[in-house]
């Protein structure tokens, strides 16, 4: 019998252990009009335990980032194509690739102020790339609005307020300034990447110790 409570004892040790130890967090960088934005949400989401989500403009990098230019458009498919198929995700192609959607990018300022990025950004790239629905259409704006729980109404207003770019300008002036030169990027304390095939790598090291943290438990 003692044994037994020993054991509960331990287990219950090991839990609050596990509840006061920081939980991984990350900052994600990213542009809804980005693929390979969309290829690396998914499993930053899931790998950290808290994500700052930073909507950049991808026009701020635009002096080094080719994806930027819209004569490399074939090139920036070919190769999202081809790590799609690696990662074994779907990807479809909006109408107006590689055009910009400032409207989405605002109302996802938005839903990030109010606790609902992940849903949002999430929800948005899969309309986008996994649907080749146009962001700035206002009915696909809705159903990822409606997605994340943000409301309508709210989400439609940011949608038309310019002063919201400064934010979104920002963030991307910000990564140039630490020397990235394409999106998506990750800030892992003072670490930052910046690419899709490096976040991955990140990704995939933060889910590893995870995993094994919840085997250990």
């Amino acid at each position: 019998m003692g044994d037994v409570v020993e054991l509960a004892g331990r287990r219950r040790a090991r839990a609050l252990a596990r509840a006061a130890a920081p939980t991984p967090k990350a900052e994600f960088f990213f542009d809804l009009s980005c693929p390979f934005s969309y290829l690396a949400a998914e499993s930053v989401e899931r790998a950290f335990g808290r994500v700052t989500w930073r909507p950049a403009a991808a026009a701020a990098l635009a002096r080094r980032d080719p994806s930027a230019d819209v004569a490399s458009a074939a090139s920036v498919r070919g190769a999202a194509e081809r790590r799609a198929a690696v990662l074994r995700l779907p990807l479809e192609w909006p109408e107006r690739f590689p055009a910009e959607v400032p409207a989405a990018m605002r109302a996802c300022t938005l839903a990030i102020e109010q606790g609902r990025g992940g849903p949002f950004v999430l929800a948005a790239v899969r309309l986008a790339f996994c649907g080749g629905f146009d962001l700035d259409d206002p009915e696909i704006l809705a159903e990822a609005a409606a997605a994340a729980g943000v409301g309508l109404g709210r989400s439609l207003k940011a949608a038309g307020d310019p002063a919201r770019d400064a934010t979104i300008d920002a963030n991307g002036r910000r990564l140039l300034s630490a020397g990235a030169d394409r999106l998506p990027a990750l800030r892992v304390g003072r670490s930052l990447v910046w690419g899709e095939e490096r976040v991955a790598s990140v990704t995939a090291a933060a889910g590893g110790a995870a995993a094994v943290e919840r085997r250990r438990s």
